[in-house]
């Protein structure tokens, strides 16, 4: 066998196996392989194995030293490109403003709507590239990315046009989402918003390929379930994936129509019941949490450990954004999953690579298997479990994409 290279010297090389989603019990399966190296040709690898059994030759060889090796991790769900800021919600949730009172009042996410549409693409770009660096250097190679804040077909398409321009910014791979966020506050001008996404905001986005998948987001203070579910099928009949946002702050039958309408993901869930959660595990659908949002609202977590009992297949996000989640560290939103929703440190690495590539539908990256993408993390210590171990620093030393190391 032949490589353009070989990466030798790993301590540990931890990955899931095979491309589907890992549910319940088999989150803990993990492979950890000590001595391992991985041989790479085009970007992609070609054998993974014991150093030992290497019988091949290589172009070149990168010795990590020792170092621990992961696969990289996969952001499925933040709202990266905004302007403005929302340090006066932060101040009135510190002084006991709940999230819903301050978005009634015309904050939280309306302000960010409304200083997003006065930024121009080209600022959201400035604004948003440094974010995502941001998002690399912490792991993540992958990363989806949602429009949302804008009220009109053009706002949102202009957002969506400025996550392509991030492409050509940044070696990470970057997912659109087109996120119908949350309604207009008066009720004839509601009606009128889904009817101008199911006949036009849609249609133009399937048909310049702007985004993959069709976010809604579910709450009592968002969009109400029939609404939902009028947008999700005009989604899917142009041919588009389709994910929601729900459970986060009230049970108002989000969960049962993703689950129903068999969505992607279903992400948040901080609210999710019991009594939903054989539903859920009896689905396709990824129930992807968000320890970011509770952390910084001070609201109960995600049951993490009570999903993945039950059998569900588990995601973990950072949810990127400038409201609810200011959190830039996918690294850290896996380490925040151990400590807060209860996760293993195995469970939270699947739920970081192969479970995340599922909430995704992405089955070249995740793992460390031959003729998957060489998309991995050479970390800083010889132990895996210090990727979700660390606090306050970075355990992630090296970053690799396709084979190049792409940071530091």
């Amino acid at each position: 066998m032949n490589a353009d290279l070989l990466i030798t010297g790993i301590s540990q090389l931890a990955t899931a196996r095979g491309s589907a989603p890992k549910h319940g019990a088999a989150m803990r399966e993990l492979e950890v392989m000590r001595e391992a190296s991985i041989a790479i040709t085009g970007g992609r690898i070609t054998w993974v194995g014991r150093f030992l059994d290497w019988d091949g030759q290589a172009s070149a060889t990168f010795d990590v030293e020792g170092r621990a090796v992961v696969p990289a991790l996969i952001d499925p769900h933040t709202h990266a490109v905004w302007a403005g800021d929302r340090l006066a919600d932060f101040d009135a949730r510190t002084s006991g403003k709940s999230y819903e009172d301050i978005l009634r009042a015309g904050g939280g996410i309306r302000s960010s709507i409304r200083a997003t549409a006065a930024a121009s693409k080209e600022d959201l770009v400035c604004l948003a590239a440094p974010r995502i660096n941001r998002l690399l250097h912490s792991g993540a190679t992958t990363i989806e990315i949602k429009s949302g804040y804008g009220f009109t077909t053009a706002a949102e398409i202009a957002m969506l046009e400025a996550i392509q321009m991030l492409r050509a910014v940044t070696p990470a791979r970057l997912l659109s989402t087109l996120l119908i966020h949350i309604p207009p506050s008066d009720p004839a001008e509601r009606a009128r918003y889904v009817i101008d996404t199911c006949n036009d905001l849609i249609p133009e986005v399937a048909t310049q390929r702007l985004a993959s998948a069709v976010d809604v987001f579910v709450e009592q203070e968002a969009w109400h379930i029939e609404e939902a579910a009028q947008i999700l099928e005009c989604a899917k009949r142009h041919g588009m994936k389709t994910k929601l946002h729900t459970e986060q702050f009230q049970r108002i039958g989000g969960l049962e129509l993703g689950v129903g309408l068999g969505v992607l993901s279903v992400d948040h869930l901080e609210a999710c019941a019991s009594e939903q959660l054989a539903l859920l595990a009896s689905s396709s659908t990824i129930a992807t949490i968000l320890p970011g949002v509770s952390l910084h609202l001070g609201i109960p977590a995600a049951p993490g450990r009570q999903l993945i009992d039950s059998g569900v297949a588990v995601a973990v996000g950072t949810d990127l954004n400038p409201g609810s989640s200011p959190l830039f560290s996918a690294v850290t939103a896996l380490a925040l999953a151990v400590r807060l929703n209860g996760l293993t440190a195995s469970e939270a690495l699947v739920a970081g690579t192969v479970n995340a590539a599922c909430a995704l539908d992405l089955i070249d990256i995740g793992r460390l298997e031959a003729e998957l993408y060489a998309d991995f993390l050479v970390l800083e210590g010889s132990d895996w479990r210090e990727l979700v171990y660390t606090l306050g620093a970075n355990p992630v030393r090296e970053v690799w994409a396709r084979g190049q190391r792409v940071a530091p």
